[in-house]
């Protein structure tokens, strides 16, 4: 198996368009949600999201193909045969909307391929390419993927990228799903009520040794292992005893040969809702029993950015591993006590080990990755 090298982040988000400027903004304590401004909001329960505010002028034809335009690339050219993985979904579903009121639309922008066709056109790719569309769990997916394939000799460089949107459709699914926050999103707070929405697009750029050493580049963490699973327990709501969660991160650690106790900390996926955040702490407490490491969300602060979140929180997971701590857990007020020694609204600082990130989503699919320093 090879060693699977992150060479290159990139992301695009409303508290920053630089890891480096996303993560001090994060550590600050920074959040990104202000009211929507692009589609009315009068009906729902909560009328804030985190959004770009370069989304809100430009026609609606092209802001899923603008987002993409904001996202920065790496400095060197890609092997043009680099395996491109991108995670959305919903895509450009914002084009209904905008066809349902016989206004100007590109359809071709509604199915989740335009990603990887967009993208791909960019970055001058001429290899295999396809979108995961895996709901909330997307982009982990699309990563474990990606990693698997050069682990396994299958390809020697991917490109994933997350992508979505904040749009009426999503906004009014989570609504009526009763999902939304009346107030703040308030992840593994004892009065959580719900999520609030954020949009961004992140990019990892995966590589084996020697290629990222042919290329002249260097490791910025390494993917060290991944597991993906499905309890398949309801449509939308999580198995109460997290198995299938608990079985995704317990692949991942046995991919990348380690045990819970070498966890230094977890880049959880933290909704904010009443029944994820309950699943997510019966998971970690059955995977790490007396082992406490600290555990972060940060969609207090961004938003749940869907398709994009897992790989955003994996890019800020190798950041964890180079900074030796997690952000604060916006938003938390009042933990949960079975929970209350790991998170905190502050800083945390990591001991010695890997950061575990993982992603739950609708349909009972989860994923999970280990990602460690590239010199561990």
């Amino acid at each position: 198996m090879k060693r699977v090298h992150a060479t290159y982040c990139g992301c695009v988000t409303p508290l920053g368009n630089r890891p480096e400027a996303l993560w001090e903004a994060l550590a600050a304590g920074r959040t990104a949600f202000a009211p929507v401004r692009r589609f009315p909001t009068d009906a729902y329960v909560n009328q804030l999201a985190a959004c770009l505010p370069e989304l809100d002028d430009p026609a609606p034809a092209t802001r899923l193909e603008t987002l993409l335009e904001l996202l920065s690339l790496p400095p060197r050219p890609l092997p043009q045969d680099a395996l491109l993985i991108t995670a959305s979904t919903k895509a450009g579903i914002d084009q209904v909307e905008t066809l349902s009121r016989d206004q100007a639309s590109n359809t071709e922008e509604v199915l989740p391929d335009i990603l990887p066709r967009l993208l791909g056109r960019r970055l001058g790719l001429n290899g295999r390419a396809w979108n995961a569309s895996a709901a909330c769990a997307s982009g982990t997916v699309a990563l474990a993927c990606a990693a698997a394939a050069i682990a396994a000799g299958d390809c020697a460089c991917a490109v994933v990228c997350g992508a979505d949107l904040v749009t009426e459709f999503v906004f009014s699914g989570f609504s009526a799903l009763k999902a939304l926050s009346s107030g703040l999103c308030r992840p593994f707070d004892c009065h959580r009520d719900g999520l609030l929405l954020g949009e961004a697009a992140a990019l990892i750029v995966l590589m084996n040794e020697e290629t990222m050493l042919r290329c002249g580049c260097e490791s910025l963490g390494v993917v060290a292992g991944w597991g993906i699973s499905c309890d398949a327990h309801h449509i939308t709501a999580p198995s109460r005893e997290g198995e299938g969660l608990l079985r995704a991160t317990r692949n991942a650690l046995d991919a990348a040969g380690l045990v819970p106790e070498q966890v230094a900390g977890v880049v959880a996926h933290g909704t904010g809702t009443v029944f994820n955040d309950a699943m997510e702490i019966e998971a970690f407490s059955r995977l790490f029993g007396r082992h406490r490491p600290p555990v972060v969300s940060v969609k207090g602060a961004l938003g749940h950015t869907m398709g994009a979140c897992g790989v955003l929180e994996a890019l800020l997971s190798l950041c964890a591993c180079r900074n030796a701590h997690l952000p604060p857990t916006a938003g938390l007020q009042d933990p949960e006590p079975a929970i209350a020694e790991q998170v905190a609204p502050r800083v945390q600082p990591l001991g010695e080990g890997c950061v575990l990130s993982s992603n739950s989503g609708f349909g009972g699919i989860n994923a999970a990755l280990v990602l460690a320093r590239g010199d561990a």
